[in-house]
C-alpha cells in the first residue's frame, strides 16, 4: 500500500503524507549534514565523544546525573526496569501504557518482573487511589511492589503535572521507584507549558525517544542517577545494545534537541485545526481532548474505512488502520500538507 501510494504520488508530483505515526519522519538535509560531521569513537569503551555529549546534554536538560544512549525506547524502558527490579518484583503500570502493551512483555520475559496493570483514566493518567490499593504488603504470598511506571504523553494526551504529582505522592509514601516513559516527553511539556525539570524532577528515571516528534532517525536516551545509569548500561550490553561508532546517529539526537523541540507546537496546532475541520464534516466520531498534543482519533463507519484509505492513498496520503484510526501530525507535514489532508477527507465525503 505504501509503495503503491508513493508511486501514485510521484506520478502526480505529490510527496507522500504519512499519517500513521511521528516515527515515520525523515531526517532533514541539515540533520543529515550534522550527522556526517560527527566525531565518533568506540562507545563500548566510552570513546565516542558525540554519544557522550548527547548523554550529558539530555541528562542536564532534565536535571539528572547521567544519561545512556540506546537504540530504541523499548530497550531504554526495559533496561530501566531491569535496573530497578529483581526477579519476582512488581511494576505498577497503566493497562494501555507502552511498557505493558507494546513492548512484547520484555520486563517480564527478560527481566523476571511482574507487571500489574491499572486502568488508565480519561486524561491518560492513573488514579492515585488505584495505585495505593494495588501496593502489596510485605507478605511471601505476593510479589513485592517495587516500581511505579507512568507515561506522558499517553495516546497523545499530556497528563497534567497535578495528576502526575498525585501519583508520585503515593509512590513516595510506599517507597516505590518512579519511572517515566517519556517517549513523547517534549510534546507533554510543550502542551503543559512547563520546563523539562518540572516534569522530570521527581522521577528516578526517564526514557526520552529521539525518533518520534523530534525527528531523529533512531535512538533513545535514558536519564537518571549515576547508579541507575551504570546498572542500565550493564543491562544494555547484555541486551545487545552496546554500539560502536554510533556517534553518527547520536548526532541526530543532539540536532533534534537543539532544533526540533520548539517546533512541536506547530504539530499540536495542526492537529487541533484538523480535529476542528473533521468534526465540522459531521460524518464520523472525532476524538480530540483538551489535553491532546499531535494526535487525532477518528471512527469512520466500517464500510468507509477501506474506500476512504484508498481515496486518500490516490492523493498521496497514507492513513493507518485500527479502530479508532489514529492520525498523527509531525515535522514532515506542513500547512500545505494539512490542507491536502483536509481536502482529501472533504472530497471523499462530498
Amino acid at each position: 500500500m505504501y509503495q503503491n501510494m508513493s508511486g501514485l504520488a510521484a506520478q502526480s508530483n505529490l510527496s507522500v503524507i504519512d499519517l500513521r505515526s511521528d516515527t515515520v519522519t525523515q531526517p532533514s538535509p541539515a540533520m543529515r549534514a550534522f550527522m556526517m560531521d560527527a566525531e565518533v569513537g568506540d562507545d563500548v569503551y566510552g570513546d565516542d565523544t558525540t554519544i557522550n555529549a548527547l548523554e550529558a546534554k539530555t541528562a542536564a536538560l532534565l536535571g539528572k546525573e547521567a544519561g545512556l544512549f540506546l537504540p530504541s525506547s523499548t530497550m531504554s524502558n526495559l533496561a530501566a526496569m531491569m535496573a530497578h527490579t529483581q526477579r519476582g518484583e512488581e511494576i505498577i503500570v497503566g493497562r494501555g501504557y507502552h511498557i505493558f502493551k507494546y513492548e512484547a512483555g520484555g520486563s517480564s520475559v527478560l527481566g523476571g518482573a511482574f507487571p500489574y496493570p491499572l486502568e488508565v483514566a480519561l486524561d491518560g493518567g492513573l488514579e492515585p487511589n488505584d495505585i495505593d490499593a494495588t501496593i502489596k504488603p510485605d507478605d511471601p504470598h505476593f510479589p513485592m511492589s517495587r516500581v511505579l511506571s507512568l507515561e506522558n504523553t499517553h495516546t497523545g494526551q499530556a497528563v497534567s503535572l497535578d495528576r502526575i504529582n498525585a501519583c508520585l505522592d503515593v509512590a513516595d509514601k510506599h517507597g516505590l521507584t518512579k519511572h517515566l516513559d517519556g517517549a513523547r516527553f517534549f510534546n507533554a511539556i510543550t502542551k503543559l507549558g512547563i520546563s523539562p525539570t518540572d516534569l522530570a524532577s521527581r522521577f528516578d528515571s526517564i526514557n526520552i525517544c529521539l525518533s518520534k516528534g523530534l525527528g531523529a532517525p533512531v535512538g533513545a536516551v535514558l536519564v537518571g542517577s549515576a547508579a541507575t545509569i551504570a546498572a542500565a548500561r550493564r543491562w544494555r550490553k547484555m541486551l545487545g545494545g552496546g554500539m560502536r561508532q554510533a556517534g553518527l546517529i547520536a548526532a541526530a539526537g543532539i540536532y533534534a534537541l537543539d532544533k526540533n523541540v520548539r517546533r512541536l507546537k506547530d504539530d499540536h496546532d495542526r492537529a487541533a485545526t484538523l480535529a476542528n475541520e473533521l468534526t465540522a464534516l459531521n460524518k464520523f466520531k472525532v476524538t480530540y481532548q483538551a489535553n491532546q498534543t499531535n494526535m487525532v482519533y477518528i471512527e469512520p463507519a466500517a464500510k468507509d474505512i477501506e474506500p476512504l484509505r484508498q481515496h486518500l492513498g490516490e492523493r498521496g496520503i497514507n492513513m493507518g488502520g485500527g479502530s479508532p484510526v489514529r492520525i498523527v501530525m509531525h515535522l514532515d507535514i506542513d500547512d500545505d500538507g494539512l490542507t491536502r489532508i483536509i481536502d482529501g477527507f472533504k472530497s471523499y465525503y462530498s
